[in-house]
């Protein structure tokens, strides 16, 4: 285990080294000038010019590339332009929220998806499962920008039970994993029917059918625990999906994670936050990788044991 958990941590390190490249020459190609967003408009040419110096921007690409990725390889990710505050300290302070809402969506894909699923292949081609897979298609279907405003509206404009936004309240992540998590419950649903349906057609569950056994228990007993492996391997690998891809989430419901301040970084051009930001992002991303092959390991002993081979 522990050979294979190097050999993917060193494989990750060119990953790494990619993004961080590319995330330089992009923001390096951008047309606004960082120096000037710093000085601010009213700043003479000469004001910019010996900011841009302070800066190091007035070094060539390959100079400040190094210069960042060396002190990055130490933990030091620069401070930001904006808030002059160090940006790993920038990045923890947003991390629990991003978190938070990344484990509350999740909950909301397993609590919706795998009960519609099973419900859904139980009840095959009658209109239980007819409407579960029509929900399921409705929710795969809609943009998340789109299914979070809807919940805005309502549940916080129309019938103000619920905070229109921000984190002040307990009660304000349940919109954002709502939003987040019903796209995800809606693939889980259909993934859950199909598990189900093969399983329910195997010999071993007909004959406990056969020897009386109540649906309901032939469900608890053989199909659960057979079709959780997948599940949990799906559930794993949201995980980076979600701590990437909720910066539509927490825009629209001004959650104060890193994906939103990703973007107000990007809207300011502040160099080091948007480069801590991206890079940050990534190592989270391959740790859960490493993480999802380490449980894969130990909840499949084939899994462990074709790696130990």
């Amino acid at each position: 285990m522990w050979t294979f958990l190097a050999r993917r941590i060193v494989q990750t390190l060119p990953v790494l080294l990619g993004v961080s490249i590319i995330t330089f020459v992009l923001i390096y190609l951008l047309p606004a000038d960082p120096a000037r967003m710093y000085a601010g408009p009213s700043a003479t040419v000469e004001t910019v010019a010996r900011i841009r110096h302070e800066l190091g921007l007035d070094q060539s690409l390959v100079v400040q590339y190094w210069t960042y990725i060396t002190h990055a390889v130490r933990g030091d990710l620069g401070f930001s332009y904006r808030k002059q505050i160090a940006v790993t300290e920038l990045i923890l302070s947003r991390m629990p929220y991003t978190l938070a809402l990344t484990l509350a969506g999740i909950f909301v894909e397993l609590l919706i998806g795998l009960p519609v699923g099973i419900a859904s292949a139980v009840a095959r081609g009658k209109w239980a499962d007819r409407a579960g897979m029509f929900i399921a298609l409705v929710g795969i279907s809609a943009p998340p920008f789109w299914l979070g405003l809807l919940l805005l509206y309502w549940f916080g404009f129309r019938l103000p039970i619920l905070p229109l936004g921000g984190a002040d309240e307990a009660t304000s992540i349940v919109l954002p994993a709502l939003t987040a998590g019903l796209g995800g419950a809606a693939w889980y649903a259909r993934m859950m029917r199909s598990s189900t349906l093969d399983i329910l057609s195997t010999d071993y569950v007909r004959t406990a059918r056969a020897k009386g056994r109540s649906l309901f228990g032939v469900v608890v007993r053989h199909v659960l625990p057979n079709a959780l492996n997948p599940i949990i391997t799906m559930a794993g690998m949201d995980i980076p999906w979600f701590i990437g891809g909720v910066v539509l989430v927490e825009r629209v419901f001004n959650w104060p994670g890193v994906g939103r301040m990703a973007v107000e970084a990007i809207e300011t051009v502040d160099v080091p936050l948007i480069l801590g930001t991206v890079i940050f992002t990534a190592v989270m991303v391959v740790a859960s990788g490493i993480l999802i092959d380490v449980v894969q390991g130990l909840v499949d002993p084939r899994i462990r044991h074709s790696r130990q081979s």
